[in-house]
């Protein structure tokens, strides 16, 4: 089982931080990763879409006899991992309950914010985990859906990211919270953009870290993690898999191969 592949899915190239994150602590895994870029964004999906995308895709994982699906979506990980779990004969792992519990432990002031799409947000999913942990936390959340596509389209750094961005802080800025979840995959490629005007003074929590993490310690408790070999990596897409793997290179930041087109049956 351990020289099983891990299984990695998100909407588009917001997962690939996690992808990063996870080669970084899993230097000895094969990891699998499939962007559904024909049908990005999830965020402003219904829950019955988001769950009927995620299951074709961790279907298509599941097909590739992966030993781990990682859902590097909290779209998805707020709307359908319950299903994914229930229906599929692999462990399933979303990003939501890692953020929540690194979010819990950095604030000082118990005020949280969470930045996500729509979806996230309206799910309160992350609501949820945190007052489970932290019953008397302030949670406030906030919908950023403009931020999927500047970062899909490479706009992180664009003086129009920094205008739209300052708009969604504002609020956040005024809650008084000292801790805020990125709680987008996508949002971690604008972090540079959020952390200069959020201040030094506010914790972000970047969930691609805190599920790398999570993922690490799980492989170990069920004596599933590869010790020893060279890692590897394959990519697919469901559209433009030749602009895919120049996003790819671009966020992970080395040379990777091709990416793989792969037509979903959804």
């Amino acid at each position: 089982m351990s020289k099983k592949p891990i299984g990695v899915f998100d909407s588009g190239i917001g997962g690939l931080t996690i992808l990063k994150s996870l080669r970084r602590a899993l230097p000895h895994e094969r990891l699998i990763y499939f962007g559904d870029t024909a049908n990005v964004p999830y965020g402003g999906k219904s829950k019955q879409a988001v769950t009927h995308l995620s299951m074709a895709v961790a279907r298509f994982l599941e097909s590739r006899d992966v030993k781990l699906i990682v859902v590097a979506c909290n779209t998805a990980s707020a709307q359908a991992l319950g299903s994914l779990r229930k229906q599929l004969n692999v462990p399933v792992m979303g990003v939501i309950e890692p953020g929540a519990q690194c979010a819990v432990q950095s604030t000082r002031n118990h005020k949280i914010a969470v930045l996500g799409t729509q979806g996230t947000v309206e799910s309160k999913a992350y609501l949820k985990a945190i007052q489970k942990r932290a019953p008397q936390t302030d949670v406030f959340q906030k919908a950023c859906p403009l931020f999927v596509p500047l970062a899909e389209e490479g706009f992180a750094n664009k003086p129009a990211a920094e205008l739209i961005a300052r708009e969604y802080l504002s609020p956040v800025q005024k809650s008084g919270a000292d801790t805020v979840i990125l709680g987008c995959t996508h949002y971690p490629i604008l972090k540079d953009l959020i952390v200069r005007i959020m201040g030094p003074q506010v914790h972000l929590v970047d969930s691609a870290d805190t599920l790398a993490q999570a993922v690490k310690l799980f492989l170990q408790e069920h004596h599933l993690a590869a010790t020893t070999g060279k890692g590897g990596l394959k990519l697919y897409s469901s559209d433009a898999p030749k602009k895919f793997t120049a996003s790819a290179q671009k966020v992970l930041g080395e040379q990777i191969p091709q990416t793989v087109l792969k037509k979903l049956n959804a």
